[in-house]
């Protein structure tokens, strides 16, 4: 039999269960029996052909190419030591493609242990109590508790419901929210049936009760999982910017060994050398790790936002964290501690501290219902967490049910019956209860919405009619109380005749204001100091009141002018697009009393003038804000599952400052790739310069293919990665933020690269080059076998120059302007392995027989070190002058 078909009670026998729910031990005899309930993942390619598409891409083609050719040479021309160099290459290739291969699978790691922090958890029946179990954990016949925002984990059957409206585009298509209920269904197919809710959707609206019938691959979500299920992340601006620059340098330096091949043929040079040599130009130029270099530092800065309460969903927001130049954010639990209390009342007429409640009892007896209100009408759970019944939901509600039942006192006989839920543009709710007294409706909202709805106001002297003097009273009262920084609320109420619950709530009783305080968060004032001084603008749009709003705004410092803008929702329903954007030119602006929906207005509007914006929101009805945003920001604690789905960035800890601080990261990891790229461009003028010299001088060959390859592959490596590893500038969050089309690789980049340090690096290495030729005697003409000692040692000597260099230089990449002195050589204990590692290839390369015989070196004297030594702390000083020279241009 179709579960649709069944009644509520013929459904729960069905599945062996009961509107209890079922006992543990029964749910884990189940979850063994049915498996987990999560739906199984698309197919990745092995890892296997992972590895070996590190050694087919374009580059590695080049250099198996290069590896044939040197083989085929010494198959042609023996005793030239092409082997040697066929080797070496194949080597290069080998410890290239595992080092990428690594790379790329410790960012996916990374990556995915992140997203394991906040698993989907649900909260269901179990042992008659309510639990709050792992998605993964729920099995047939479980009773699910489903309320506004929560991803439906399972299909199940409804078999309670308020309200309850659920979205189904995930599953049908259908963009328009479905009312379901509790009613059997004559439907063929359960996807249609109205008292069914699918894996896989959401919940728009109200609450309920449903029982799962069926989990994981066996849901209809799960039979069309590869709609839903994606194979890979998509690839950022900077990463598709990264491959760009990859591809320009690979061109740029293919034509560069294409033109020096053919230079060589017309001067004479032998062709396989020849040949061979233009491939190792075209491999020294061309940053072959870069990409998979970008990931890793992309996603060791996720790790580091993580344990700074920031959780990336998606590497391609920290880069656009880096560029945020507009932060709109709410108000409730981001900038405020969202721990509510009630603070003040206006109840009988009057101003009452909460404080002084206690000392007021027949002021409680007369306005009982008030009371009543504030402990009925609400969406909180009851849930048992280690043997403590605690109210579970908004605190805002907690706050208020809690003095609402301290205050009622007993509440037996009371039991709710129906619901009217809250959204954004009724910004009230009701709850329809069976009372001792009768049928009574609870209203609770904004004072505008409710006040329309009332008739009567319970003053102490007994009921009055809502006249004009009442509600200017009403008004002035939330005024003053709004003014103090309170979150105001209008409790309402009626009796309902036994036909139900009432179309519209009309001809009710107003019982009173009630203000609850949220303070700020202590740390706020700070970070949006630091926005400020990072040329980021805050934005605060939040649904409460306006007053509330701009009191907040002026104890955390985001207003300090006299006459800020406060636009309401109202005000922006009016609006323009074309006025939006105008108003959004005001220096300070808040927005208050908007509706979710209207968040996506505000968005579209700075995107539309240019800002890359990043917004925070926590219900169902943010999501379009957060989707349509450069940076989605969703509440870790107090966020539904729908906003986190659609947010780019999640708050472990929902605080504004962490906003910030994810920020700084995001570009800190733009900042470190620059760094990278200064240090890796850096090397290649000093492995290409004596080359030319080759070429135009005839001069002995001052570096070898294998050399060069030694350089780029074995000593550069690790503190090129360290790099990608380095901390945020402290002035980092001082500079504005970068624009759209502010490029990675800058002319001021390759300007510095090849046009300063490069070229340094190059006139160190060749002068010791020529002053180890100098001291054997040697003279410009004389030919030197490549074998001969004195060749092998100036050679060593260039190549130990390069390195010692290239040692100095890590450091000065650590900061484009700022002295060595500021930052020193700690702060970053990757970046010592990585010299410690420079320090230990070179001297394997040097002083070992196989270094000697695989690189064509020959050890060096205490004299050549010194020499070198020498050349890089002249480097260094030259440098220093520079970043010097450039800090009185800035500042002048």
């Amino acid at each position: 039999m179709r579960i649709h078909a069944l009644d509520a009670e013929q459904a729960l026998a069905s599945l062996n269960t009961s509107a209890a729910g079922i006992h543990s031990s029964e749910a884990a005899r189940r979850l063994a029996e049915y498996g987990p309930n999560h739906l199984e993942e698309v197919a990745h390619e092995h890892l296997l052909l992972r590895f070996a598409q590190e050694f087919t891409h374009f580059f590695a083609i080049i250099l198996w190419i290069g590896a044939a050719l040197a083989f085929a040479a010494e198959h042609f021309d023996p005793g030239q030591g092409m082997a040697r160099l066929g080797v070496a290459i194949v080597g290069v290739i080998i410890i290239n493609g595992i080092f990428s291969f690594w790379q790329e699978y410790k960012a996916e790691r990374a990556v995915a242990a992140l997203r394991q922090l906040l698993p989907q958890k649900v909260k269901a029946l179990r042992d008659g109590e309510i639990v709050e179990i792992l998605a993964s954990e729920l099995v047939p016949g479980d009773i699910v508790l489903l309320e506004e925002g929560d991803f439906i984990a399972a299909d199940c059957r409804v078999i309670d419901a308020f309200g309850l409206r659920v979205n189904l585009s995930t599953v049908t298509g259908e963009s328009l929210a479905q009312a379901r209920n509790i009613e059997p269904s004559a439907e063929e197919l359960p996807l249609h049936a109205k008292n069914i809710v699918l894996a896989g959707t959401s919940v728009v609206s109200g609450q309920g009760r449903a029982v799962v019938y069926a989990t994981g691959m066996r849901t209809e979500f799960g039979r069309i999982a590869h709609l839903t299920q994606t194979a890979g992340e998509t690839s950022s601006p900077l990463q598709r910017e990264i491959a760009r620059l990859s591809r320009i340098v690979a061109g740029l330096a293919t034509g560069m060994g294409v033109t020096l091949f053919l230079v060589g043929q017309a001067i004479g040079l032998p062709t396989w050398e020849n040949l061979l040599f233009a491939i190792g130009i075209i491999v020294a130029n061309v940053p072959e790790g870069l990409l998979p270099t970008v990931t890793l530092s992309l996603a060791m800065a996720t790790q580091r936002m993580a344990r700074r309460n920031a959780l990336v969903r998606h590497l391609p927001a920290v880069e656009a964290l880096g560029s945020t130049t507009v932060i709109c954010s709410d108000k409730t639990g981001t900038l405020t501690q969202n721990r509510m209390s009630v603070h003040q009342l206006w109840v009988g007429g009057a101003f009452l501290p909460c404080a002084d409640l206690g000392m007021r009892a027949h002021l409680i007896n007369d306005h009982r219902e008030l009371f009543v209100n504030a402990a009925l009408c609400h969406n909180l759970k009851e849930i048992e967490e280690q043997g403590r019944h605690i109210l579970h939901g908004d605190p805002m509600e907690i706050a208020l049910a809690e003095i609402g039942r301290k205050m009622a006192g007993d509440l037996e006989g009371f039991s709710r019956l129906d619901e009217i839920p809250f959204d954004t543009d009724r910004k009230r709710m009701s709850v329809l209860c069976e009372t001792p007294q009768g049928r009574m409706l609870y209203c609770k909202g904004a004072l505008e919405t409710v006040l329309a709805r009332c008739q009567f106001i319970h003053f102490d002297a007994g009921l009055a009619p809502l006249d004009d003097a009442a509600r200017t009273r009403l008004l002035a009262a939330q005024d003053e109380m709004a003014g103090a920084g309170l979150r105001v609320l209008a409790f309402a109420h009626r009796t309902v005749s036994e036909e139900g619950m009432p179309e519209e709530e009309q001809g009710m009783v107003l019982a009173g204001l009630i203000g609850l305080e949220d303070p700020p968060r202590a740390e706020v004032p700070e970070a949006i100091t630091r926005c400020v001084a990072a040329g980021i603008r805050i934005i605060m749009v939040t649904g409460d009141h306006p007053r509330t709003a701009l009191a907040i705004a002026r104890q955390i410092g985001m207003v300090r002018s006299e006459q800020p803008v406060v636009v309401s929702g109202e005000q922006l329903r009016l609006m323009s697009p074309t006025q939006l954007q105008l108003a959004l030119d005001a220096p300070e602006i808040i927005f208050a009393r908007v509706a979710a929906e209207q968040k996506m207005r505000i968005v579209e509007a700075l995107k539309n003038k240019g800002e890359i914006v990043a917004v925070t929101g926590d219900g169902v009805n943010d999501a379009p804000a957060l989707k349509t945003a450069d940076i989605g920001i969703a509440m870790g604690i107090g966020g539904t599952d729908v906003a986190k789905a659609a947010a780019d960035l999640i708050l472990l800890d929902d605080n504004f400052a962490s906003i910030v601080a994810a920020i700084e990261e995001g570009r800190a990891v733009f900042e470190n790739i620059r760094k990278f790229l200064t240090y890796i461009l850096s090397s290649n003028i000093p492995e290409l310069i004596p080359y030319l010299a080759f070429v135009l001088f005839r001069i002995p060959l001052p570096l070898t293919i294998l050399q060069i390859l030694a350089v780029d592959l074995g000593t550069d490596m690790l503190p090129a990665l360290a790099l990608g590893a380095e901390k945020p500038d402290p002035a980092v969050m001082t500079r504005p933020p970068r624009t759209r089309s502010e490029r990675l690789l800058s002319w001021g980049l390759i300007a510095r690269a090849y046009l300063f340090l490069g070229i340094l690096e190059a006139v160190a290495a060749m002068g010791v080059f020529f002053f180890v030729l100098e001291a054997g005697s040697w003279h410009y003409g004389d030919f030197l076998d490549r074998h001969q000692t004195l060749y092998l040692e100036a050679t060593s000597a260039c190549l130990a120059t390069i390195v010692v260099t290239q040692m100095v230089n890590v450091y000065l990449c650590r900061h484009p302007q700022h002295s060595l002195l500021s930052y020193g050589l700690g702060g970053n204990r990757y970046l010592q392995i990585g010299i410690l590692a420079e320090l230990a290839v070179i001297l394997f390369i040097l002083y070992t027989p196989a270094g000697n015989w695989l690189f064509g070196t020959a050890p060096i004297s205490g004299t050549i070190w010194l020499l070198a030594t020498t050349c890089a702390a002249a480097m260094c000083l030259l440098e220093e002058l520079r970043k010097r020279w450039l800090r009185q241009a800035v500042q002048g």
